[in-house]
């Protein structure tokens, strides 16, 4: 799909921009065989709320960033490994829609797309890389991910002693192993957890118990864990999977969302894309089609609006005139 793309001067060049609009606070990403496949926003399920962040994804990675200026300069850049990566759809539901989980071994999100079209070419997109990576490497897909981290606003109480009711005092904690919302009492345990971090992690009761047994004993606890935090998650709703696996990027100096009402700019994707939008190209063609008339519709009412206050104004300029002209002179 990509592979005419590898040694281009458009390729070249396009991830030379990537790399100037992270300026400082990312790092180099123009390597040999290095191709950028697609880039656009999305929005990223964070622990407080969500957000929107620009991905660009590469034939080997998946980066994403904070977006400072659209188009022109991001920050917080995270870069995440193709061979890592797996997807999962997720069903639409009352509150959000057109979303699917990103997971790696070492973070684990959620991410919604604007319509379904673009999930569609989005997850096909990362699949194929993904597919093509392995298949080049001869790796086998990676089985154990992170969790996804339950939202702050998601849980009230305690998810582990359904007790305990989270105040300003009573601070949230999150198990890095199952994801769970959890209260101090309930997490004051830490466990290794390699494919994380060299460094121990704070983990809740249950999770630290069945970790503990699995080193003595030599079972996976990974499936049990994941066993108990779905059913923990999904027993109230499927809002409580939107989360993220860290809470690295989640901070409110960043930019906020746009508005509802800002236009939306469509991911572009670059080489060959017959085999995976083919069956959307009337649709979408139609549909840019009716999104530009309206901007243009729309453009041509700001500008008819601007001429109207500008006749208003000239108006009232004219009138103060003449009734400055009328008024009688005092000194005569």
């Amino acid at each position: 799909m990509v592979d005419r793309l590898v040694n281009s001067e458009l390729n070249t060049r396009r991830i030379a921009s990537v790399e100037s609009c992270f300026g400082s606070s990312g790092v180099p990403l123009a390597i040999p065989g290095r191709v950028l496949v697609g880039e656009g926003v999305l929005t990223k399920m964070c622990r407080k709320r969500p957000k929107s962040r620009q991905f660009f994804l590469f034939n080997d990675i998946l980066v994403y960033g904070n977006i400072v200026i659209g188009k022109k300069k991001y920050n917080k850049q995270h870069i995440m490994p193709l061979e890592e990566v797996s997807l999962e759809s997720i069903a639409d539901n009352q509150q959000y829609h057109n979303g699917w989980y990103i997971r790696t071994t070492t973070k684990s999100f959620v991410v919604y797309a604007a319509t379904s079209t673009e999930k569609q070419e989005w997850m096909a997109h990362i699949n194929k890389c993904v597919e093509d990576l392995l298949r080049k490497s001869g790796k086998k897909p990676v089985e154990n991910h992170a969790a996804v981290w339950v939202p702050d606003a998601e849980a009230s109480i305690c998810m582990h002693c359904k007790k305990t009711q989270f105040t300003f005092v009573q601070r949230r904690h999150h198990c890095r192993n199952c994801g769970a919302v959890v209260c101090a009492a309930c997490s004051t345990k830490k466990f290794l957890l390699p494919q994380q971090s060299n460094k121990a992690q704070r983990v809740c009761d249950g999770c630290y118990e069945r970790l503990r047994f699995a080193t003595v004993s030599g079972v996976d606890a990974d499936v049990d864990a994941d066993l108990d935090a779905d059913a923990s998650l999904r027993s109230g709703n499927n809002s409580k999977l939107n989360g993220d696996s860290s809470n690295d990027d989640d901070t409110d100096e960043d930019t906020a969302s746009p508005p509802a009402d800002a236009q939306h700019d469509e991911p572009r994707f670059y080489g060959d894309n017959s085999t995976l939008s083919s069956a959307h190209d009337d649709s979408t063609t139609m549909e840019r089609g009716t999104r530009y008339g309206k901007q243009l519709t729309l453009e041509a009412g700001k500008k008819d609006e601007q001429r109207k206050q500008q006749e208003l104004e000239q108006q009232r300029e004219l009138r103060k005139r003449t009734e400055f002209k009328a008024r009688p002179n005092p000194f005569k």
